[in-house]
């Protein structure tokens, strides 16, 4: 009995897990909700379509580093590459608003998926 007990709570762990990462939508988020600068909608829509836009604000990287982030978009999740204009629009905004941290060794934040 008690372990028909445990394997319903698991089971049940286990589906309201899956419901609230499936119920999440990036559209929960407001371009508001993130610093103003020019290119902040056009950034947050760009990037919301796939994924929400605080995944983006957690990171800190260079320009080279955030255009390399936009080729492994494309290479590999298919994202439709941007014409040049709206390239940079998203670029400058990034390398504005998301500049690189500090390293762990002195003090401040690492991104774990920067090079």
């Amino acid at each position: 009995m008690r372990r028909i007990a445990w394997a319903v709570m698991a089971g049940l762990l286990w589906i309201a897990t899956a419901t609230a990462q499936s119920n999440f939508s990036p559209r929960d988020e407001n371009p508001e909700d993130f610093p103003p600068g020019a290119g902040r909608d056009e950034t947050f829509y760009a990037c919301t379509a796939c994924h929400g836009f605080k995944l983006v604000a957690q990171q800190g990287m260079t320009r080279a580093q955030w255009d390399d982030s936009i080729d492994l978009m494309i290479r590999r999740h298919n994202m439709p590459p941007p014409d040049d204009k709206d390239r940079a629009v998203v670029l400058n905004y990034l390398e504005t608003t998301y500049p690189p941290r500090l390293p762990a060794a002195r003090g401040g934040w690492q991104n774990p998926f920067a090079k």
